[in-house]
C-alpha cells in the first residue's frame, strides 16, 4: 500500500480558473473518512493529546479504524534538536521519526505503531509547498496562506485517511487557538469541515477552569473567552471538554454551555485522574463515544460485540490502578529532573509494570550534577533500583558514573537506557578492567580508552555519517542470558534507538573476561545493545530507548524486571518470585 507521503505527489488536477483550490489525493472519497479536530483554549499542556487518545481508543474498541495525528506550530522539521527542558521529552517512532511526545500517548492507548504521516509541524508544511512552488506545480498562481498552506494541511489529512483507510481520523493541533502559528491549521479545519460536508467533523474544545484558592469556587470567565476566540474564527466547537482539578460544578458547565451553544450534555468535566488509563472510562461513562458517533453518523459501523471484549480486557488493566498491595521507590538519576515531561515514557513504562505486579512504583528524582562518589551512598540510600536514563553533553555524567557504582557494589536494582547504557561500560572499564582512563570521545574527545565512541567502520554502516542511529532495530539475543529468559526465549526482539555513540569493539573481550555479558548486539555487526553482570541481582543496561515501546496491555519485559528485582529487594522475606519469573509472567 502506498504511504501517504507518495499519495502526497499525487493528487487531482487543480485548474487556475477557479478559486475552489484544495488539491486531494487521487481516489480519494469524500465522506468515507470522518474527522475529530481537538484545540485547545486557555492555555497549553492541559492535556489535548490524553483526551483525543482516550476517545480514539473507545472508537477503536468499537471496531472503527482510526489515526491520530498531531499538527505543531513550530517551524522545526521535527522535535529532535528540542531541549527537552523546553518541550519535554522526545518521542521517536519505529520509522525513525523524532515527534512530540503526545504521539507516545497515542501509541500507548491505541497499542499501535505510528509513523511519521501521523505527526506534522509547520517546518514540514511550508517545506513541502515551497518544494512544490520551485517544481511549478501550482501552475503559475501567486502562492499564498489561503488557499496553498492550508490545502498542503488538508491534504496531508486526507492522505492519511487513505493510507489507513481510517474511518476516523483524529486530528490535534498543538498550543492554542489564538497562537500565531497555529492560525492556518484552525482555518484549514473550518475549510476542511465546509468540503467535506455536513456530519463529516466534529470540534472538540479543551479548556481550563480556573478555581482560585483565595476565592473557593469555579470561574469559567477564561475558558468562555478561550471559546470565543475557536468562535471568531468560523469554528463552532461541538464538545467542550472541561479540564480542572476538581469535577466541574453543573453551574460553570451551564455557563459555558449558554455562551457556546453546544448542548449543556457535551459539556464535560475531564477533571485530574489518579492515572491517564481511567480517563477511557471517565469519557465513557458520560456517554461522549456515542455523541461523537451521532454527531458523525457513523452508527452503522459499530460493533458492539468487539466492544464488550476490548473493554472488558482494558477492565482488568485499569481495576488493578489503586489496588497495589506494597510500593518501592525508584531512583530517576537524570539531569533533566526539573521536567517531569522529559522522562514521560519512562514513567508510564514503570506505571505498567507496576500495575502488573500490583506495586505503586513511587520515583526519587536525583539531580546527577550533585552527585559524586562520596555522596552516592547519601542519594540513594532510600531508593530500592534506580534508572539511568538517556541524555546528551557532558553535564551530570560523572554523577551517573557514580551511581552505577554505587548499585553495581551495593546489589542495587539498575537498569541503563541509552546513555545509561553507555555510562555503565565506561564505569566497569575503571573498576574492573583497570582502565582507569576509560570514558566516552562525546564527554572527552582527547581521552585515552574511548571506550564508547563514533568508530570510522561505524560511520558507514546504514549510512550513518555523524547522524543519529534512529527508529527501530531489530536486536540478536544470546541464549541463557537474562535478555534472552525475560524476552520470551526469544532469539531476536525489536526496540527503538536514538543513539550516535557506540561501545568500541576493540575493549568488548576485555570487558566480557571481567564478567560483562552482553547479551543482545546488532545483527551481522559488532553493535553491542544490551549488557548485563550475570553475578548481580539485576543489573542491565540497553543501547536503545525499551520504555518507547511499552504499552498498558503489552509490558516491557526490562521495566517489569527492575521493578521486580526492586520489589524482590524491599520486601525480601515475603517470598516473592525472582524477578524474571515475575516477569515471565506478567509478560507472557
Amino acid at each position: 500500500m502506498e504511504n501517504s507521503r507518495d499519495l502526497l505527489a499525487k493528487v487531482s488536477d487543480v485548474s487556475t480558473e477557479t478559486e475552489y483550490f484544495s488539491p486531494i489525493p487521487n481516489g480519494y472519497k469524500k465522506g468515507k473518512c470522518r474527522y475529530v479536530i481537538v484545540t485547545g483554549t486557555v492555555m497549553s499542556g492541559l492535556g489535548k493529546g490524553i483526551f483525543s487518545s482516550c476517545l480514539a481508543k473507545l472508537m477503536q474498541d468499537k471496531g472503527l479504524k482510526v489515526a491520530p495525528i498531531k499538527l505543531e506550530g513550530y517551524l522545526n522539521i521535527d522535535s529532535g534538536t528540542l531541549n527537552p527542558f523546553r518541550h519535554g521529552e522526545v518521542f521517536v517512532l519505529d520509522d525513525g521519526m523524532e515527534c512530540d511526545m503526545d504521539l507516545g500517548t497515542y501509541e500507548r492507548m491505541l497499542d499501535q505503531d505510528l509513523t511519521g504521516d501521523n505527526f506534522s509541524t509547520s517546518g514540514q508544511i511550508y517545506s513541502s509547498v515551497l518544494n512544490k512552488e520551485r517544481h511549478g506545480d501550482y501552475l503559475g498562481r501567486d502562492v499564498q496562506m489561503i488557499p496553498h498552506v492550508t490545502g498542503e494541511v488538508k491534504l496531508k489529512l486526507r492522505s492519511l485517511a487513505m493510507e489507513t483507510d481510517a474511518d476516523v481520523v483524529f486530528v490535534e493541533i498543538g498550543g492554542t487557538v489564538g497562537d500565531l502559528e497555529n492560525a492556518f491549521y484552525i482555518e484549514a479545519m473550518r475549510e476542511l469541515a465546509y468540503e467535506e460536508g455536513p456530519s463529516s467533523c466534529c470540534f472538540v474544545a479543551l479548556t481550563y477552569i480556573l478555581e482560585p484558592k483565595t476565592l473557593g469556587e469555579q470561574k469559567s470567565k477564561a475558558a468562555q473567552l478561550g471559546i470565543k476566540q475557536l468562535m471568531q474564527t468560523g469554528i463552532q466547537p461541538d464538545i467542550i471538554a472541561c479540564r480542572a482539578e476538581n469535577p466541574v460544578g453543573e453551574q460553570a458547565r451551564q455557563k459555558i454551555s449558554v455562551f457556546s451553544n453546544v448542548p449543556f450534555g457535551r459539556v464535560f468535566s475531564m477533571h485530574d485522574s489518579a492515572s491517564i488509563y481511567t480517563i477511557p472510562a471517565m469519557l465513557r461513562d458520560c456517554g461522549l463515544d456515542f455523541e461523537v458517533i451521532r454527531l458523525l453518523k457513523i452508527e452503522d459501523r459499530i460493533n458492539l460485540r468487539k466492544e464488550r471484549g476490548e473493554w472488558g480486557k482494558w477492565c482488568d488493566f485499569t481495576d488493578k490502578i489503586g489496588k497495589e498491595t506494597c510500593d518501592i521507590t525508584i531512583g530517576m538519576t537524570g539531569k533533566y529532573t526539573s521536567v517531569r515531561d522529559s522522562y514521560a515514557s519512562i514513567l508510564n513504562a514503570l506505571e505498567h509494570s507496576g500495575i502488573a505486579l500490583g506495586c505503586r512504583v513511587n520515583i526519587k528524582w536525583i539531580e546527577t550534577t550533585d552527585v559524586n562518589d562520596s555522596n552516592a551512598a547519601q542519594h540513594l540510600k532510600d531508593v530500592d533500583g534506580i534508572i539511568v536514563p538517556g541524555g546528551f553533553g557532558t553535564r551530570g555524567t560523572e554523577g551517573k558514573i557514580a551511581c552505577i557504582k554505587y548499585a553495581r557494589e551495593n546489589d542495587l536494582p539498575y537498569l541503563g537506557l541509552c546513555l545509561g547504557f553507555q555510562m555503565a561500560v565506561i564505569e566497569f572499564a575503571r573498576s574492573l578492567c583497570g582502565i582507569k582512563d576509560a570514558n566516552s570521545s562525546e564527554i572527552d574527545p582527547n581521552c585515552g580508552s574511548a571506550v564508547i565512541d563514533i568508530l570510522p567502520e561505524q560511520k558507514k554502516i546504514e549510512g550513518l555519517g555523524g547522524n543519529m542511529r534512529l527508529g527501530g532495530r531489530d536486536i540478536e539475543i544470546k541464549k541463557d542470558t537474562i535478555a534472552w529468559k525475560l524476552h520470551g526465549k526469544s532469539k531476536t526482539i525489536r526496540k527503538r534507538f536514538r543513539h550516535r555513540y557506540e561501545v568500541d569493539p576493540q575493549y568488548i573481550d576485555t570487558l566480557e573476561k571481567a564478567g560483562l555479558v552482553f547479551s543482545g548486539k546488532a545483527p551481522k555487526y559488532p553493535i553491542m545493545q544490551i549488557l548485563e553482570i550475570p553475578s548481580h541481582p539485576f543489573f542491565m543496561g540497553t543501547q536503545s530507548h525499551p520504555c518507547l515501546t511499552s504499552r498498558p496491555l503489552k509490558l516491557e519485559p526490562m521495566f517489569v524486571g527492575l521493578v521486580a528485582s526492586a520489589m524482590r529487594k524491599k520486601f525480601p522475606d515475603d517470598n516473592l518470585p525472582d524477578c524474571i519469573k515475575a516477569a515471565q509472567k506478567v509478560c507472557s
